[in-house]
């Protein structure tokens, strides 16, 4: 299973990087952006046994997500299970 991981900050955190970016934007004749938020998007693959349906799937990546891909205290995540092969 291909699984795609959104990570970026909540609502009301401080991101200098996305400050940074949006002040930036304009002196490039970008006009009208507003709400810059710079995360990071974490591409990996599971290996399921056989017989792991798609919610024990996204029980997995969800705690995967909540120990270790995102902090949840300051951290919003969402992510997208590709089971196709």
């Amino acid at each position: 299973m291909d699984v795609r991981v959104y990570v970026t900050p909540k609502k009301g955190i401080l991101d200098p990087q996305g400050v940074a970016v949006e002040r930036a934007l304009p002196a490039l004749g970008f006009e009208g952006v507003s709400e810059v938020r710079v995360g990071k998007f974490i591409e990996l693959r599971l290996a399921s046994p056989p017989g792991t349906t798609a919610e024990q799937a996204h029980r997995n990546v969800d705690e995967m997500c909540r120990k270790l891909l995102a902090n949840p205290i300051i951290e919003d995540f969402t992510f997208e299970i590709d089971a196709g092969e």
